[in-house]
């Protein structure tokens, strides 16, 4: 899930202190995977909190939370507006910069790299030879497509789960 806020601009400060606590409590929730905050670039006063859960039951216990209901209305004195939406795929792979609570963005591309690989052989030797007569842009564009949702809708959701200790490592 991602919340964008516009924060108003004399209440950053307060804001990034109040966003690191609400990450805080939603990393005690069960099936909680990691949050990150982005900062605004030049020119904006919108932040983003994204945060990952292992499924859609763990995080609607965090939205439904009193908790974090609590922690919203406080809040309220420090943005203009708020947006929610809901990422899903591949869309999560590339929200989290380093961070102790976070995937290591270069055991993260391991693993990435690794499962393409392996992904791209498979297809190569299943598939090539049944599709080999196509024109070229449409052989890509099929490739294209089965690696990207293989990719999104099965192996990265089962690794990331299996290899969450080694794509987090503790930090000491």
């Amino acid at each position: 899930m991602t919340a964008a806020r516009l924060v108003r601009p004399d209440q950053v400060a307060a804001f990034e202190a109040w966003a690191e606590g609400i990450m805080a409590l939603a990393a005690t929730f069960p099936g909680h995977l990691g949050s990150t905050l982005l900062r605004p670039g030049a020119g904006s006063s919108e932040y983003h909190l994204v945060y990952r859960f292992h499924d859609r039951e763990a995080l609607a216990a965090w939205e439904r939370s009193p908790q974090r209901h609590d922690a919203l209305g406080r809040a309220g004195g420090m943005v203009d507006s708020s947006r929610y939406s809901r990422v899903t795929g591949l869309e999560s792979f590339f929200t989290a910069p380093d961070r102790a609570d976070g995937p290591s963005r270069a055991r993260l591309t391991v693993l990435t790299v690794a499962v393409v690989f392996v992904l791209q052989l498979a297809v190569q030797a299943l598939v090539a030879p049944w599709v080999s007569h196509w024109p070229l842009v449409l052989r890509a564009l099929f490739y294209a497509v089965t690696l990207v949702l293989v990719l999104g809708y099965v192996c990265m959701p089962v690794l990331t789960r299996r290899l969450a200790r080694w794509l987090r490592p503790r930090r000491r």
